[in-house]
């Protein structure tokens, strides 16, 4: 058994990096030579995933015209040699088939990943949030490893965590483990962005999952929350509550979860994205130490 489809809800408005995101999906801000998604999009096809549905909503049809072929730019590109840029667009030449479905309503997370339901069917899938990117790191890589315990463990819902600051705690949905192993174990239960003092642990969920269709019931199960919204985190709560197995990945080591949800994390992703650059990661390097030395 495989695992060939995955989701990346992109209906997200965004509100929190206007004006930039006015009248542009926050999913295609840059981020060092990319897009955001364009490397959501790279970690699921280099891990064999084939078959990518975007959940999409208003103002998000450059993400479809990004991911459209372009087979005069392609030919254009071979003919002038130029063989960088055509690394960059490497997904142009993968046999990989994209979808689309809008939500049309802002109704949570979990009610776009219920959008996904036809295009599932009755397989196990890949969500990857369309405005995080994880860091590259060697093989076996996070999607792999989530995949590979999903599959072993006959799990009905496999997520990846990190920990972060108790400060940052409110911010994320939690996992309270079951029993704590060193790299990954069963979650107890899941609380959507806890207020303080009722902290069940430091792991937060990292924007990657696997699930099985189960979900999909579970979702229906869940009660909208703040806003009218259905959030994934209390829907897996209820899966939980099912009687489902909820397994959880730590981050590895030199693994990064790069948020793009605000100023503050969009403008790290972007530093640390430019200072990785083969080509002018040296100098943006040489540029910030010499700003650095006048300001201090």
């Amino acid at each position: 058994m495989s695992i060939e489809k995955a989701v990346i809800p992109v209906a997200g408005a965004g509100t929190r990096l206007l004006p930039a995101t006015k009248s542009q999906p926050k999913e295609m801000l840059p981020v060092g030579r990319k897009p955001v998604v364009q490397y959501v999009v790279e970690e699921l096809v280099a891990q064999g995933l084939r078959k990518i549905l975007f959940v999409t909503g208003r103002k998000k049809r450059s993400i479809e015209d990004h991911f459209d072929k372009d087979p005069d730019l392609v030919r254009m590109l071979t003919e002038s040699g130029n063989t960088g840029l055509l690394e960059q667009l490497e997904y142009e030449k993968a046999e990989v088939s994209f979808f689309y479905v809008r939500q049309g309503l802002p109704l949570g997370l979990g009610h776009a990943i219920g959008c996904a339901q036809d295009f599932v069917g009755d397989e196990s899938f890949v969500v990857a949030l369309g405005d995080t990117i994880m860091q590259p790191t060697e093989s076996p890589t996070l999607i792999h490893r989530l995949i590979q315990s999903h599959l072993s463990h006959r799990s009905d819902c496999t997520l990846a965590v990190c920990e972060v600051f108790e400060d940052e705690v409110s911010r994320y949905g939690i996992v309270r483990p079951k029993a704590e192993e060193a790299d990954e174990f069963e979650a107890e239960a899941l609380v959507e962005k806890p207020a303080k003092g009722e902290v069940p642990s430091r792991y937060a969920i990292a924007a990657r999952y696997v699930f099985n269709p189960n979900i999909f019931e579970a979702i229906r199960r869940t009660p909208p929350g703040m806003g009218g919204e259905v959030q994934i985190t209390d829907a897996i709560g209820v899966l939980l509550r099912m009687g489902g197995k909820v397994r959880c990945l730590k981050l590895g080591p030199g693994e990064r979860r790069y948020d793009i949800g605000n100023h503050q994390s969009y403008f790290r992703a972007f530093i640390d994205f430019a200072l990785m650059d083969e080509e002018y990661g040296y100098t943006v390097r040489q540029y910030l130490q010499r700003k650095l030395r006048g300001l201090g």
